[in-house]
C-alpha cells in the first residue's frame, strides 16, 4: 500500500471530514448567536430612540418637573439627573477604594484559604439580586432615620464592590511575575513593589473594571426605591436628603397617565441608555489598550 493510500485510508478514519463540518456547524451557530444578540440590542435601542428623540431637549436637562401641571411650562427632570450624578459618584468614591484595596490583599498578600474564601464571597455578593440590597440598607439606615442619597449611594456602593474587586484582581493577575521577582531580587519591599511596580501596571484595567461598574449601577432602580424615592420637585445636591435619580424617574412617570410624563420617560432612558452603551464602549477601548500595553505591543 502506497503512503498515499495510507495517509487517505488514515484520515477516513480518523474522521476529519465529520470534524470539519461539526466545526463549520458550530462556527455557524457561533455567528448566528452573535448576529441574534446584535440584533436584540439594535431593537432595544432603535425602539428607545424612536420613543424618546422627540421629547429630547435642552428643558429636560435643566428644568425641574412640575407636579400636577394643567398648563403647557416647560418641564423637565434636572433633580433626577443632579441626584444620579450625586448618588453614583458618592457609590464610586466607597466603593472604588475599598475594591482595589480588598483586591490587591487577595492577590499580592492573602494566603490561598483566605483569597479562596473572600473570592466566592465577592462573587455571591455580585450575585446578590439588587432589590435585596435595597432591603438590606433599608434596614440598616433608613429605619428610624429616613431616606436619603447617602443610602442611596452605599446600596450602589456595596453592587460595585464585588465588580471592582473582582475585576482589579484579573488585571494584577495579569502582572508578570517576573517584574514582582526582579523588584523583590533589588531588595524592594515588597509593599513598595506592589505600590510602584504592580499597581502602574493594572491602572488601565482598574480604570476599566470602575468604568463597567458605574455603568452596572447607574439604571438601578430597586435599591433607590427603598432608600432614596421620596423626593420632592426640585434639584438638590445634598445627599443628606433623598434624592432624585433617573431610574426610578422613569419608573414612576411610565406609572402616569399622562402621555407626557410617557414621552419624558422615553426621553431620559434614552439619556441613561446612551450613558451605558459610552460607558462600556469607553471600558472596552481602555481594556484593548491595556492588554496592548501589558503584551508590549
Amino acid at each position: 500500500m502506497s503512503t498515499q493510500e495510507v495517509t487517505g485510508h488514515g484520515l477516513r478514519v480518523d474522521g476529519l471530514g465529520r470534524r470539519k463540518a461539526v466545526n463549520r456547524l458550530m462556527e455557524s451557530l457561533a455567528w448566528v448567536a452573535a448576529l441574534i444578540a446584535i440584533a436584540i440590542l439594535g431593537v432595544v435601542v432603535f425602539s428607545v430612540a424612536r420613543r424618546g428623540l422627540p421629547a429630547l431637549n435642552l428643558d429636560l436637562l435643566t428644568k425641574d418637573p412640575i407636579p400636577f401641571s394643567l398648563t403647557n411650562q416647560p418641564q423637565g427632570l434636572a433633580n433626577a439627573f443632579v441626584g444620579t450624578i450625586v448618588i453614583v459618584s458618592l457609590a464610586t468614591l466607597m466603593a472604588l477604594p475599598v475594591g482595589i484595596l480588598v483586591a490587591i490583599y487577595l492577590n499580592e498578600f492573602a494566603p490561598a484559604p483566605i483569597r479562596n474564601g473572600v473570592t466566592m464571597i465577592l462573587d455571591i455578593l455580585n450575585g446578590v439580586p439588587a432589590i435585596v440590597i435595597g432591603i438590606f440598607v433599608f434596614g440598616l439606615f433608613v429605619v428610624g432615620h429616613g431616606q436619603s442619597g447617602w443610602a442611596g449611594a452605599f446600596a450602589l456602593a456595596c453592587l460595585m464592590l464585588p465588580l471592582v474587586s473582582r475585576s482589579t484582581m484579573e488585571i494584577l493577575a495579569l502582572v508578570p511575575n517576573s517584574l514582582r521577582e526582579a523588584s523583590l531580587g533589588l531588595g524592594v519591599a515588597r509593599w513598595r513593589t506592589t505600590l510602584s511596580i504592580v499597581l502602574p501596571q493594572s491602572v488601565g484595567g482598574i480604570l476599566t473594571g470602575t468604568v463597567l461598574a458605574i455603568a452596572r449601577v447607574a439604571g438601578e432602580t430597586a435599591p433607590l426605591l427603598f432608600v432614596s424615592s421620596f423626593v420632592g420637585t426640585k434639584t438638590s445636591w445634598n445627599p443628606l436628603h433623598a434624592l432624585q435619580s433617573v431610574p426610578v424617574a422613569i419608573f414612576e412617570l411610565s406609572e402616569s397617565p399622562d402621555p407626557a410624563d410617557h414621552a419624558r420617560a422615553w426621553a431620559a432612558a434614552f439619556v441613561l441608555l446612551m450613558f451605558i452603551l459610552l460607558a462600556s464602549l469607553g471600558a472596552r477601548w481602555l481594556a484593548t489598550r491595556n492588554r496592548r500595553k501589558m503584551m508590549g505591543r
